[in-house]
């Protein structure tokens, strides 16, 4: 394990993160919130740390491997999480502790959305922004943008893409070099956020709202500048325009890609896993709608199609933006939406959960089970598509589900130690888990009130989540220290 190239690696990211800092830093001179100082430390101590992890190794080359690859990414997120946590730990208002600082962090970074702070419109601008901004670099990986600003990762920049990018398929690149990739990944994504910024602002959000909301819907994160999210703004045109944003997100950006790269639209109606994602929020959405209207919740159509085509695209591509309050909902729509979080978008995609093709693969092997209990010895092919899967793609698609289900499961059990009630410790689970955010129970509005302790367990479902269980759980097999 080449321990010395890692530190170096880790100084140039956290050298360069600190640059981050700069535009709170810069919002705060615009709007005189008295909220810049904070950031100017954390820019200073964050540049200096990162210094001190480059220079005296700076010399150390040679190529990253598959395991230094995990490494690198693991201690990204928790090191990268850590220093997103400075400025939070150095404001005045709110007087925030550690694991409120630290949650808040990495639920930005991790494009979870759950949030401790309540009265958020009373944050100083600087503060809003940095929330937003947290996610927006959350959203696609931090990493990949450092793989195509750092060409000295050379071969390496490959294992650290395929540990960060979500999928059971990741020997594919879209381009020949990982940096092109990386790069032009990082072209969509933020023609993107601009063409959504835009919407917003033209939809009536003012420019500091709209560009903030633009970061968290293409993040598919779910931070607000207000404490009643998208339902400040009381308007069925920006739900509409977030939603459409919010399904674009949740697709597998390597089709954006295909499609403008190819000046051809056709991929996407070629993509199976696409197909199956639009086919599960239109569901969602007449579910809800059906529910909805024969409960008389909303005063008329229109507000009730507008409220359960809102939130069941908010939930199920695991945003957690709110336009009301949902875990109020009748009957079992609350735990229908939280279930819908598992799956989660398209692979390649900014959304969490389980991502739609591996939930799409568990179901082809049950129908391919059931089937060879009708004729045993009949051989039968999952396809994706047009495309026949070979068994070691299903057999780590189950592998993953496994370990998914075995993490929630301690995870669960752990929240139900620190005193949480059943519901309250498996939607904060599913919803940490899932990058969702907004859980039910005592989690459904925020996550101030739960104890220090279930912030930390939290903290670490957020990274789970995140880095897809695999690339972390692998840190804890013995064969990866051996090797």
């Amino acid at each position: 394990m080449q321990f010395r190239t890692i530190i170096k690696i880790l100084g140039q990211l956290v050298a360069l993160f600190s640059i981050t800092m700069v535009p709170p830093a810069l919002v705060s001179l615009i709007y005189k919130d008295g909220g810049g100082v904070p950031f100017v430390l954390a820019f200073v101590f964050s540049i200096i740390m990162g210094m001190l992890a480059y220079y005296p190794n700076r010399h150390q080359k040679g190529d990253l491997k598959a395991r230094e690859g995990f490494l690198i990414v693991v201690l990204f997120w928790l090191v990268l999480g850590s220093f997103a946590s400075l400025p939070l730990i150095f404001l005045q208002t709110p007087n925030l502790s550690l694991a409120d600082s630290v949650f808040e962090a990495f639920s930005g970074l991790t494009t979870t959305g759950a949030t401790v702070l309540t009265g958020i419109e009373t944050l100083p601008k600087s503060v809003l922004f940095y929330r937003q901004q947290l996610q927006w670099f959350g959203g696609m990986g931090i990493i990949v943008l450092a793989v195509a600003v750092l060409p000295m990762l050379g071969v390496g920049g490959m294992q650290l893409y395929r540990a960060e990018t979500p999928g059971p398929v990741k020997d594919s690149k879209m381009t020949p070099r990982i940096a092109d990739t990386a790069k032009h990944l990082w072209y969509i994504y933020v023609a993107l956020t601009a063409a959504c910024t835009l919407a917003y602002w033209l939809a009536g959000m003012n420019f500091f709202d709209a560009i903030c909301h633009a970061f968290s819907t293409i993040a598919i994160g779910g931070f607000s500048t207000y404490d009643a999210s998208m339902g400040y703004f009381d308007s069925p045109l920006i739900n509409l325009i977030c939603v459409v944003f919010l399904i674009i997100a949740a697709v597998n950006f390597s089709l954006h890609y295909a499609a403008v790269a190819n000046r051809n639209f056709r991929v996407y109606f070629r993509d199976p896993e696409l197909k199956v994602f639009l086919f599960i929020q239109l569901a969602l959405v007449v579910i809800c709608f059906a529910v909805l209207s024969s409960n008389q919740v909303y005063t008329n159509g229109d507000e009730t199609l507008d409220q359960a085509l809102f939130q069941a695209v908010s939930i199920s591509t695991t945003a957690g933006f709110a336009t009301d309050n949902f875990s109020a909902w009748p009957l079992f729509l609350p735990i229908l939406l939280i279930f819908s979080s598992f799956i989660g978008g398209c692979a390649g995609s900014t959304g969490g959960g389980m991502k739609v093709v591996r939930v799409f693969l568990l179901y082809l092997q049950g129908v391919r089970e059931l089937n060879r209990l009708v004729h045993p010895r009949a051989i039968y092919s999952i396809k994706l598509g047009r495309k026949a899967l070979p068994d070691k793609v299903v057999e780590a698609v189950w592998g993953f589900f496994s370990a998914y289900a075995l993490v929630f499961v301690i995870i669960m059990i752990a929240l139900l130690g620190t005193g949480m009630d059943n519901i309250t410790a498996f939607s904060a689970t599913a919803a940490c888990l899932n990058n969702l955010g907004p859980g039910l129970g005592d989690v459904a509005a925020h996550y101030g009130d739960i104890t220090d302790s279930a912030k930390w367990i939290l903290t670490l479902a957020m990274v789970f989540g995140r880095l897809e269980i695999f690339t972390l759980l692998v840190l804890f097999t013995p064969t990866f220290w051996r090797g």
